[in-house]
């Protein structure tokens, strides 16, 4: 099953030591309230270990930096929408045609790249190329080319996969600002004009 493939992309890391795993929510609770309160380009590791009142060591031992602060926090909300891919209703999860779900993806992708562009943006620009070494982005890679090669069996559903979310990277949604609806609109017309050759749906 394709979705089995999925799983172990997105399995849940091993637990770790209860100190520990208290220091990263301290740590990653801390980082979530300054990023909503001062954005997240104008907070600093330091300003993080001084609110989550741990040793500046300790964030960056555990998190290197902003960016990995930044995967680390997306983490939680992005497994809300790996479970909803993999056991939610259709037409994002489950027992609906591979187009439908294409479709219901990159909907529902476009909206958590709006309620989260700057963390992501911060992640997927960390270094050249950080977005497609991101686990999350090969997990939205490999389900967009399962998909795709299921409703159109004749393409190379592995480079569109690539092409489907190109316009949903964090860098261009910031660089061209266009207000949420019209960047998904384009997103899915795209998406369709893959699946179909014409940008209208049904």
């Amino acid at each position: 099953m394709p979705d089995d493939e999925l799983l172990k992309i997105g399995a849940t890391p091993p637990k770790e030591r209860a100190d520990a795993a208290r220091n990263r929510e301290k740590i990653l609770e801390a980082a979530a309230k300054l990023f909503e309160k001062y954005g997240v380009t104008r907070v600093s590791m330091d300003q993080v270990a001084v609110e989550a009142r741990v040793g500046k060591g300790t964030v960056f031992r555990r998190f290197g930096d902003k960016s990995g602060l930044a995967v680390a926090l997306l983490d939680d909300r992005e497994r809300e929408l790996q479970q909803a891919i993999l056991s939610g209703p259709p037409p994002l999860g489950p027992d609906a045609p591979a187009d439908a779900r294409l479709i219901a993806f990159v909907e529902a992708y476009a909206a958590f790249l709006d309620a989260n562009v700057d963390l992501i943006h911060v992640s997927e620009t960390a270094s050249p190329g950080a977005r497609y070494r991101i686990g999350s982005y090969q997990l939205w890679h490999r389900h967009v080319t399962i998909l795709l090669a299921k409703a159109r069996p004749d393409l190379d559903a592995d480079y569109l996969a690539h092409a489907i979310l190109a316009p949903l990277s964090a860098d261009l949604h910031k660089a061209l600002d266009y207000p949420s609806e019209r960047a998904a609109a384009g997103a899915v017309s795209l998406t369709r004009l893959v699946l179909t050759g014409v940008t209208s749906g049904p």
